[in-house]
């Protein structure tokens, strides 16, 4: 059965109702849609929404039924019909706490940086959720650094998901088809993220028709096209990407040997084997380019493949295999005088992921399955002159799970979940053991593939979702996870030459402990709601470099790091107007993040640097009409909390500074207001639309880089510079869609 239209009695589609055919269930799509597949016979088939009475009938199906459904007002009036997207209806009825599933059409209507619509900035501006740095893409999810984020792209892992330094995201825009943020109860099939998990995936490609767009803007270019290969059978998408700042370097006499660009390819192919099969493999390929001249050149990004098996037993249980691999490298050479340097480094992941889900009966879903991946992690590989060093480890790293949802009634509904992981440090490299200052003492190398040091991690997760009434829910969650692999940053934001350590004999999987409550309500005929979510979490086993180290201190990254806890907590409140003209949401977030690390701040509690006490959101979106809407944002947070001298000193005619606390400085605060608008002109073959946008539209320069530099002329003996990077930043870009 496909093609099931919703209607109520306006003839209006509702999105977001409710639709169910024997113990097979999902939502209507943005055009009141929804394609359920089931084998041809009997059954019974309702359709629900909030507000309305349900339509119970007894069906006979056969292929291609079309099934119109008509809702009665549950009152004695009708009401008005409010289309609302599927993320609302999963903020109230879901069980899982603190999902956010992204509304890619939504968020493709806020400002933007450069005229390029990103999803990652997008994502900034949703309460929990702050930007690492000024137009950077790397995102902090409560109190959680963007290394404590798992990004998935179709299941396989994306590293460091930002091309130019994060100032255009990693994902193209009209490749994506879903994305879900996870920064509460992480579903147990997801491991290795202590923060939240950002869950990608891309298009599969229209079986039945061909189409396409291709878009200009002021500094990159884009098109994508999908369409059948076999009608219903086979069917593909494919996207591309390129900048080409590198271009207008050219027409420069100082630049014009310089290179500064990036590109990116996603393909898709889905075939549709049998009734109750369907193969889909994706691809994608990213790439950044930055060079001075002969002296420097940098280049980084990610690749990933998978490949997805779908198959269903019956009405009640299906399954989905998957193989997936991500490599992100990075590579960096220098040339100093007459010495060639080179840098650079490689996280390799490659996995089998085999899940399967169960209906027992249309309340009760459970969702088990096992995952089991190689890890290639080379932290640094240099070569200094004549000097060469390398550090390479592999682990192994497993997991099974077990997740039930359970509606035991209307008005309850809870979920369980158990994970369980195995991470072994696998032998062909050296491990150290270090005394207290660092210094090795003893190495062993293992035989290669022999696992040298195992950990065991239990992660039980437990959400409950109480309906006060059918428009207020009360959610309560706690959960546990685990992570293996550690990013190691020197500065507050994500850069591509960060450092990466994997759990060893000396460093340990960090946990992190978290429990959260809040409420959900709609009202105003469910054009408006409000919610609110407090939440602690605890962390043990973070890292952080020592005094006076940085990434390339040592070649072993262990005898720069000194470990210990950490804890965030803080509230959320969001007002969210779903309906309407004008639609948008204010968001508020206060919080606290603090670190205990003996060694560092004389072993006491310190102010994280990742730490924004207070964010604010305010985002409006207004449709004028069908050819005109408008958008704008305004953000503010506290600024970032950085280490500041606290004295001065001179030791062989070389100035040094003191520092008497970790992070006892506050940057200045942050805030900037955004504004875009967008044409379009629906023609009977091609379509067309300029997009027009402000970055910063009052000016303000936000600090990006603060740092201290000496100053005879001031008391102290330094001074504190401050640098940034945008003031306002206009944007324009043309878009053909055919």
């Amino acid at each position: 059965m496909k093609g099931i239209v919703v209607e109520s009695e306006t003839k209006e589609p509702l999105i977001g109702a409710s639709v169910r055919c024997g113990s097979v269930g999902a939502a209507t799509n943005t055009d009141g849609k929804y394609e359920l597949s089931v084998k041809e016979g009997s059954y019974d088939i309702e359709c629900s929404y909030i507000g309305f009475e349900n339509d119970k009938r007894r069906i006979a199906v056969s292929c291609d039924t079309i099934i119109n459904f008509v809702l009665k007002s549950s009152t004695s009036e009708l009401s008005e019909v409010v289309v609302l997207s599927r993320s609302v209806m999963d903020r109230l009825r879901n069980t899982q706490s603190g999902m956010e599933r992204i509304d890619i059409d939504e968020m493709s209507k806020t400002p933007v940086l450069f005229g390029e619509h990103d999803i990652l900035k997008s994502l900034q501006l949703l309460p929990g959720v702050s930007a690492e740095g000024d137009g950077t893409g790397g995102f902090q999810v409560r109190g959680g650094t963007a290394s404590q984020n798992l990004v998935l792209l179709d299941d396989a892992p994306v590293i460091n998901s930002g091309h130019l330094f994060g100032f255009f995201s990693t994902f193209n825009d009209p490749a994506l088809s879903s994305a879900t943020l996870y920064k509460g109860q992480i579903p147990a099939r997801y491991g290795g993220a202590t923060s939240s998990v950002f869950d990608v995936s891309t298009k599969a490609g229209n079986p039945e028709r061909y189409n396409g767009s291709f878009t200009v803007g002021l500094l990159s270019a884009k098109f994508y096209i999908e369409g059948p290969i076999i009608k219903d059978k086979l069917s593909f998408f494919a996207s591309a990407r390129r900048s080409y700042m590198d271009l207008f370097l050219k027409f420069t006499d100082q630049f014009k040997d310089n290179s500064l660009y990036f590109y990116d390819i996603n393909a898709k192919v889905n075939y549709n084997v049998g009734y109750n099969d369907k193969i889909a493999l994706s691809l994608f390929v990213g790439r950044d380019n930055l060079g001075m001249s002969d002296m420097m050149n940098m280049q980084w990004g990610n690749i990933t493949t998978t490949a997805k098996w779908y198959h269903s037993f019956n009405d009640r249980l299906s399954s989905v295999a998957t193989l997936y691999h991500g490599n992100f490298i990075n590579d960096m050479g220098m040339q100093i005088t007459s010495e060639d340097d080179n840098m650079n480094g490689h996280l390799r992941q490659t996995g089998i992921k085999y899940s399967f889900s169960w209906n027992p009966h249309e309340n009760h879903n459970v969702d088990f399955g096992l995952q089991s991946a190689l890890i290639d992690l080379k932290s640094a590989e240099w070569t200094i002159g004549a000097t060469h060093q390398k550090e390479q480890r592999r682990g192994w790293e497993s997991g099974v799970w077990i997740n039930d949802d359970w509606a035991i009634s209307e008005r309850v509904h809870i979920m369980g979940s158990l994970r369980l992981g195995i991470m072994s440090a696998l032998g062909g490299s050296p491990y150290y053991k270090m005394d207290e200052a660092g210094n090795i003492i003893d190495s062993y190398t293992p035989r290669n593939g022999k696992p040298y040091k195992t950990y065991l991690s239990i992660e039980p997760r437990l959400s409950l979702n109480y309906r006060i009434t059918d428009m207020q829910s009360i959610k309560m969650a706690y959960s546990r996870n685990s992570q293996n692999i550690h990013a190691i940053r020197s500065t507050g934001s994500s850069m591509p030459f960060d450092r990466y350590a994997m759990t060893s004999n000396v460093i340990k999987p960090q946990t992190a402990d978290q429990v959260s409550a809040g409420y959900v309500a709609l009202f105003g005929n469910t054009r408006w709601e409000v919610s609110g979510e407090m939440f602690y979490k605890d962390i043990r086993n973070i890292y952080d470099y020592k005094d006076g180290k940085s990434f390339n201190s040592e070649i072993e990254i262990e005898r720069l790091l000194l470990g210990g806890k950490g804890r965030a907590y803080g509230f959320e409140f969001t007002l969210r107007k779903n309906a309407g003209k004008l639609t948008g949401w204010v968001g508020y977030t206060l919080s606290w993040v603090q670190n205990k690390i003996d060694g560092i701040n004389n072993g006491k509690w310190y102010t994280a640097g990742n730490d924004r006490r207070h964010d604010i959101s305010v985002v409006g979106i207004y449709e004028f009409n069908k050819k005109w809407n408008m958008s704008a944002a305004w953000v503010f947070n506290t600024g970032q909390a950085l280490p500041a001298p606290s004295a001065k000193y001179e030791v062989d005619g070389i100035h040094m500074f003191h520092y008497a606390e970790r992070n006892g400085y506050r940057a200045p605060a942050y805030n900037r207001l955004d504004l875009s608008a967008t044409y379009t002109h629906v023609g009977p073959k091609l379509t067309y639309e300029w997009s027009f946008g402000i970055y910063n539209a009052y000016s303000r320069y936000n600090p990006f880089l603060i740092v201290f530099e000496t100053d005879e002329n001031s008391p102290t003996g330094f001074k504190t510079m401050k640098y940034s990077l945008f003031g306002l930043v206009p944007s324009v870009s043309y878009t053909l869609k055919f």
